[in-house]
């Protein structure tokens, strides 16, 4: 059941004049709101997103008491209470501990509803229960249903970072094997994942996927076809390697791979096709929102790589046609994995997973290549890349209003994903990392996506943190791109990033937001997305210790205004579902 929106409808509840003259308004007011999130909202399966308004106005306890009763059977995941007059606070407000609850107190004189608001989050602040206030800038008639821009941002900052709390709760993270080259993230912490936000972990060795291929535990046929696909639409590029694999053997690897992304992707969601063949347990899947594969060293030093099933399962398109990306951290980075999940509630695309792996000042690029950088890399860049897990959806090969874009599903159209593909080239792996052979893939985003990278790191002593960096991709001369590129592996993809600066801190320059990044990973999702981290970090208090966002633009519950900073907030409110 994917979650609901509840909208509780709060009115004076003094009948015999002032309660009747407001019913129908006030009704009315969470119907409006009610279709404006339909109109505008959608979950990852593309469906508009659903709401339940209560059945009655609520005026006191007892009717926000049938209301939650109705929340609860119905599937709601956060609330949002509306209101165009004065109501009582402490008896109407909504007391559920960890969903997530919005105000909207409308702007008026004749029954100010703002009034109530101020009331009411004085209540949710004292009594320990974070509610954002949502209140328009400007004034507005009584019973006019016109929802102001301004009130239409927060409503739906609230609604996306709402939903994406709900859609997390109770779903799992699978790791498929276990730390990775000693990267910490790899070091799966139950903890976050249970107090934070509220899923579970579950864990099967690599081994797993060898006999389930051994033992023909997946479907023969979608085998088939997706093999046939690949031979159609993966290009594969020229082997590099001092000993070049022979050509049986990559035909093998290219078996094996496929054979790998079924697996993994049944691993995670199941797949009904295998009760037919007499492995019911394995059909149930792990119920997994996200995944990580470690593949490094034990895996890789004797088998293919991981990258394709990777870049394919978190691209949005694949042999059965185009369809919601996966989300699948290499490295079974399960931090790295959590911030790809963020991101991909919070806009329905598909994510890019990369290394943070260089910062090139304007003095070393010209060292190098002999261009000066000019425009927008005129301060330096970094290089995002990684060995060939990146989302297809990375190349920017998607277009909206014409320019580069990474779309939901259901906005890409056939063309598009048939684009992003011919601008990949399959490598076999470099056997100096991966000495099982496998396949990487090869492509260079296109430079003017507006782009937001985030992290969260595990730090003793505070917890997890987030870090956000907005910013853009760039496009370079193609002799210099290639000379730089060359410098790393020109067989995986590369992503060329500016963070937005603002002159202070870890945005001084790009050189102290490198400097300041958390770890070796990074996700990258299209749009400019960093306001919308934060107020889904505060939903789980998750404290942000670095980003580019103006402070205007960060929404927060109204008790933050309370605190020195968001840390401070954070600490004292503790993990939303501990």
């Amino acid at each position: 059941m994917t979650p609901k929106i509840g909208i509780r409808p709060i009115i004076d509840g003094r009948l015999g004049g002032v309660r009747e003259s407001l019913e129908a308004t006030t009704m009315q007011m969470a119907r409006n709101v009610a279709a404006f999130y339909h109109e505008q909202l959608r979950y990852p399966n593309g469906l508009p997103v659903e709401c339940v308004i209560a059945d009655t106005c609520i005026g006191g306890v007892a009717e926000a008491a049938a209301c939650a009763d109705k929340f609860a059977r119905e599937g709601v995941g956060l609330s949002l209470s509306v209101t165009p007059c004065w109501c009582y606070g402490s008896e109407t407000m909504d007391m559920h501990p960890t969903m997530p609850k919005a105000i909207w107190g409308f702007n008026g004189t004749e029954r100010p509803g703002a009034v109530y608001l101020a009331a009411t989050l004085a209540a949710h602040n004292q009594l320990g229960l974070p509610a954002f206030g949502i209140y328009g800038r400007d004034v507005q008639d009584l019973g006019d249903e016109t929802i102001p821009a301004d009130v239409q941002q927060k409503l739906l900052a609230f609604a996306r970072a709402g939903l994406s709390v709900a859609l997390m709760r109770g779903k799992s993270y699978l790791a498929i094997g276990t730390v990775s080259m000693g990267i910490a993230g790899s070091i799966v912490t139950p903890d976050i994942f249970k107090d934070y936000l509220g899923m579970r972990n579950e864990y099967i060795d690599s081994t797993e996927i060898i006999r389930r291929i051994e033992k023909k535990i997946y479907d023969e046929q979608e085998y088939k076809k997706a093999l046939a696909w690949v031979k159609q639409h993966c290009r594969e590029g020229k082997d590099y390697n001092e000993e070049p694999i022979p050509p049986p053997q990559k035909e093998k690897d290219w078996e094996y791979v496929v054979k790998m992304t079924l697996i993994i992707r049944d691993c995670m969601m199941g797949n009904k096709a295998l009760q037919t063949i007499g492995h019911g347990e394995e059909a149930m899947g792990h119920n997994a929102l996200v995944a990580g594969f470690q593949g490094q060293r034990q895996w890789t030093d004797f088998l293919p790589n991981g990258d394709f099933s990777e870049a394919i399962l978190n691209s949005s398109f694949d042999w059965n046609g185009i369809r919601a990306p996966f989300m699948v951290a290499t490295e079974n980075d399960a931090l790295n994995g959590i911030s790809m999940l963020l991101g991909y509630l919070l806009t329905n695309t598909a994510q890019i997973f990369a290394d943070v792996r260089t910062y090139w000042s304007p003095g070393a690029v010209q060292r190098v290549t002999g261009w000066i950088p000019t425009g927008a890399a005129a301060t330096g860049f970094i290089h995002l890349i990684n060995s060939g897990s990146a989302t297809l959806d990375g190349t920017g090969r998607q277009l909206r209003n014409g320019q580069p874009a990474m779309k939901p599903f259901w906005e890409i159209t056939d063309t598009e994903a048939a684009d992003c593909l011919r601008a990949t080239t399959w490598y076999p792996a470099n056997k100096g990392y991966f000495r099982g052979g496998g396949y990487s893939s090869q492509f260079v985003t296109r430079g003017g996506m507006p782009v937001t990278m985030c992290r969260l790191n595990h730090i003793k002593g505070l917890g997890p943190v987030l870090q956000v960096a907005e910013g853009h991709t760039i496009d370079l001369p193609e002799k210099v791109h290639d000379v730089l590129n060359k410098r790393t592996d020109k067989t995986w993809p590369t992503t060329w990033f500016v963070p937005r600066l603002t002159g202070a801190g870890a945005f001084r320059d790009v050189y102290s937001t490198m400097s300041h990044w958390g770890a070796n990973h990074g996700a990258i999702s299209y749009g400019h997305i960093g306001a919308d981290l934060i107020t889904l970090a505060s939903m789980l208090r998750i404290p942000v210790h670095m980003h580019n966002i103006p402070e205007e633009k960060c929404f927060r519950p109204h008790a933050w205004h309370s605190f020195a900073h968001d840390h401070h907030a954070c600490a004292t409110y503790g993990p939303l579902y501990r």
